[in-house]
């Protein structure tokens, strides 16, 4: 089967954007498994500002990773049904979709980690809140005590 110039030309269109894609893909993953060992960290110095600032941008990369999963799944459709599998450049596209593979698995460990991590500190924290007595407790405070008030002054000689 002889192709034509412009049906090379297709399949190489969709074999560099499908690579591109992926490798993009790859950076995002290794950016999220950064960015949640730091805040592995954060979660230990029980820092709250920077959790929230850590939870944050990992919202913000797992869109991201989300949106292009969302261009990732047509174009690979189109790289199995157009792209012949004897190519030699094709070789690197299942060993990217393999090191993705690796590193989802990776962030999936890391978040559970972090999870648990994240668990434990509350249950520390809900602990020691529990722990804490409010000195005032059994003392009345000076404005809830109804206390006997003179309403009338004798003023008689």
């Amino acid at each position: 089967m002889e192709l034509t110039q412009a049906e090379i030309d297709e399949r190489t269109a969709i074999l560099r954007r499908f690579r591109s894609l992926l490798e993009q893909q790859r950076e995002k993953f290794r950016e999220y498994l950064l960015v949640l060992e730091s805040q592995t960290k954060v979660i230990q110095e029980e820092n709250t500002e920077s959790l929230l600032a850590h939870t944050e941008l990992e919202q913000q990369i797992a869109s991201h990773i989300i949106s292009l999963q969302k261009v990732i799944k047509p174009m690979e459709l189109m790289y199995q049904e157009r792209i012949c599998k004897g190519d030699g450049d094709v070789e690197d596209i299942p060993r990217l979709q393999a090191d993705l593979e690796h590193l989802q698995q990776q962030v999936l460990e890391r978040n559970q980690s972090n999870r648990n991590l994240l668990r434990m500190h509350m249950g520390q924290i809900k602990e020691r809140m529990a722990t804490v007595t409010n000195p005032y407790r059994h003392n009345k405070s000076v404005y809830a005590q109804a206390t006997q008030v003179a309403t009338m002054v004798n003023i008689s000689i």
